[in-house]
């Protein structure tokens, strides 16, 4: 893990730098979008002094990384509001949403992936393959709208956009995330199902299951227990390698839905050239992602025994 943790810090750091001079290649001045109609020359030329974009790039990026070793991720250049103000508020609803699109999509991809490889060339399969082929073909945003019009605009069952906090009404809450989730978790899920179906199929083809089938074990013991527990591995290790695909998906959703996450926040701030709360978005996504991948290989481990004297 410590190995795991040293590794990420070359990682965040290029991140940072990819991050950090691809917004200066960004056509427009920050200075007019802070001035907006009472730009001119002499307040841009001061506003620019103000925010530091007179510097050097090189100065620039190191007084950022400086401030982020302490605490300090900037100032919003639209509004001077602390960037970490921002997040704070914003983030939990980013996390929330990924967090029940990751759930919504492993266990309806892993429940239909199994059943698939159990019920091999049966209905079942047919449909989780269709499922499948569906899921990765439609683009979020598209699977979004169509979520919209059919149970926001005519069965009216959830509503078209908005978000409701957690900690104000949970029943509201929850119905304002689950068709950004069903959206978010559909391409997701529709991986799954194919790692998880293809796993099960190629462990049921072992002679330890064949063994123990033999002996008169139980069907379902045989497949939750050595069957499942074997073929999870693949999955666990897809499901680590796609969160960053999920984080980064949520600013595309949560601008369908009108949510107000960091998502929504950084194609905002793209828009405004808005650097330093870009900056801090995508770095931000980053170290969620880090987050994600490390506690993905840990569980690795822990299901594969072999793993640990591999890494040892």
């Amino acid at each position: 893990m410590l190995r795991r943790l040293l590794l990420a810090v070359p990682m965040l750091i290029g991140v940072s730098i990819v991050v950090f001079f691809l917004l200066r290649l960004v056509p427009g001045d920050p200075a007019d979008a802070v001035l907006g109609t009472n730009a001119t020359p002499a307040l841009e030329a001061k506003v620019r002094h103000d925010l530091g974009l007179n510097e050097p790039i090189w100065v620039q990026y190191g007084k950022w990384v400086a401030g982020i070793l302490h605490g300090n991720l900037g100032h919003d250049y639209i509004s001077s509001q602390a960037i970490t103000d921002m997040l704070r508020q914003r983030l939990p609803v980013t996390i929330e949403l990924a967090v029940l699109a990751l759930l919504i999509a492993v266990i309806g991809g892993v429940t239909l992936g199994v059943l698939a490889a159990v019920r091999q060339g049966g209905i079942i399969d047919s449909f989780a393959r269709g499922m499948s082929v569906l899921g990765t073909s439609i683009p979020d945003f598209g699977f979004g709208l169509v979520l919209i019009l059919g149970f926001a605009l005519t069965l009216q069952i959830f509503p078209t956009s908005g978000y409701v906090p957690l900690t104000q009404d949970f029943g509201q809450n929850l119905r304002s995330l689950i068709l950004p989730a069903l959206a978010l978790s559909a391409g997701f899920g529709a991986v799954l199902i194919r790692i998880t179906r293809g796993a099960m199929l190629d462990v049921l083809d072992e002679d330890f299951i064949r063994f123990g089938r033999a002996v008169g074990m139980s069907e379902w013991r045989v497949i939750t227990r050595h069957t499942l527990r074997n073929a999870s591995i693949p999955v666990v290790t897809v499901i680590g390698l796609q969160v960053g695909g999920v984080l980064g998906a949520t600013v595309v959703v949560e601008q369908v839905f009108a949510l107000p996450g960091i998502g929504a926040l950084a194609v905002d701030s793209v828009l405004n050239r808005d650097y330093p709360v870009v900056q801090a978005t995508i770095l931000v996504l980053a170290v969620m992602y880090v987050i994600a991948s490390l506690a993905a290989d840990v569980l690795s481990t822990v299901l594969n025994p072999k793993l640990r004297k591999a890494v040892a």
